[in-house]
Order: structure tokens, then sequence, then C-alpha cells
């Protein structure tokens, strides 16, 4: 009998300016890595998802 271990997600809650600034990151390294003549498949697939997740509305209580 072959078991597969299922593949552990990780949520990430940021807001709009983290967002914005995630996503230039994002780009930059992009430019980078083609500069340097490297795949960019990964940072793709992560702009791709960062781009297009969903936005939650989220309570945040200062203590």
């Amino acid at each position: 009998m072959v078991s597969f271990m299922r593949e552990k997600k990780n949520h990430l809650y940021v807001d709009s300016q983290e967002r914005i600034l995630l996503l230039h990151s994002l780009v930059e390294l992009i430019n980078q890595l083609i500069q340097q003549g490297r795949y960019t498949n990964c940072v793709d697939e992560l702009i791709f998802k960062v781009a297009n997740a969903p936005i939650k509305r989220m309570k945040i209580e200062y203590v």
C-alpha cells in the first residue's frame, strides 16, 4: 500500500501596502534572474498566486 504525504499549505496574510511591496520585490527578482540567464518559472507562479489571491477582510485588535 502506497501512502502519499499531503503537501502542507501555508497562509500569508498581508495588507495592501505589503502586497504591493511583495509584488515589486518579485518583479525585481525576475529581472535579476533574467539577467543571469536563469529560469523564472517558480517566481512567475508566486506572482500569479499573489496577484490573484482573494482579499479577506480581517479585524485587527491592538492590545
